[in-house]
């Protein structure tokens, strides 16, 4: 497999709270990393919330892969046993490259909405996408770390744009997905220029007058959507429909201009 262009850098090691071990991050630079990140994916999409995953011929059995896996970084968190050294596993990402989407044909993000209005953008934007962590390890000290090794590369590849989608299970039909659209439209989506639209929309009913009128209490954001959000991320548009993940996909963006005060040192290293 070709791994994607840019040089792997050296682990970075994050300690986490006292009840937690400390937390390696760095970047794939052999295929068994890639497998490894690939192996995860399938124990997270399709055996924990039930993916029907089409990989190309030729796949080994247990690993989630597609045509844009050959063109991305991978970005890897392991825990850290102080005798034993890395463990397994635990955590990963994925990203895409202006440059490497070129060769790839476009983004993976491409294949669900029409992203034409971001043109403008593209040439400085990183596509993230096939995040997940482990169900034993789903912590806010593990995503801090992911998040951090991110803010790094995009420094180092002068980016100053992240894109991508967060998604929603649809265990009600896409319910709870609507409602939650409905709400955080109001508050979090981006101007006119660069609004999106999905190319398999998810169904959205009429927006309620008010959630005060609505029998259900208005929905939470799931907590990675809520992280992207209080760092600063916008929504793109309404969300599209992924039949094979059994999920709604919000289109984000992140800029790094948008990026909250108090986050800017801490994942990019610039003074707020």
């Amino acid at each position: 497999m070709d791994i994607a262009s840019s040089q792997a850098r050296p682990g970075r090691t994050f300690t986490s709270p006292a009840a937690m071990p400390a937390l390696e991050t760095r970047w794939a630079d052999c295929e068994d990393d890639v497998r490894d990140a690939q192996r995860l994916r399938f124990r997270v999409f399709a055996l924990e919330m039930g993916a029907h995953l089409t990989p190309p011929d030729g796949t080994p059995p247990g690993l989630d892969a597609d045509r844009f896996d050959s063109y991305c970084d991978h970005l890897l968190v392991r825990s850290v046993d102080p005798v034993n050294g890395p463990g397994p596993l635990i955590g990963t990402y994925r990203v895409l490259t202006p440059g490497a989407a070129r060769r790839a044909g476009g983004f993976y993000t491409d294949t669900e909405f029409d992203l034409s209005p971001l043109a403008p953008l593209r040439g400085n934007a990183l596509e993230l996408g096939r995040s997940c962590v482990d169900a034993d390890w789903r912590s806010g000290s593990v995503i801090m770390a992911l998040w951090a090794a991110l803010g790094q590369y995009m420094v180092d590849h002068a980016l100053d744009t992240m894109i991508g989608c967060a998604s929603i299970g649809l265990d009600d039909q896409g319910a709870s997905a609507a409602r939650l659209w409905h709400r955080l439209c109001r508050t979090h989506l981006v101007e006119e220029r660069w609004r999106v639209e999905p190319r398999i929309a998810l169904p959205l009913d009429a927006e309620p007058d008010s959630d005060a009128d609505s029998d259900t209490p208005p929905p939470a954001a799931p907590p990675l959507i809520k992280g992207y959000l209080r760092c600063g991320a916008r929504l793109l548009g309404p969300p599209a429909l992924d039949v094979a993940f059994n999920t709604a996909d919000l289109p984000l963006m992140l800029r790094v201009d948008d990026v909250a005060p108090r986050y800017r040192q801490h994942f990019f290293g610039m003074a707020s």
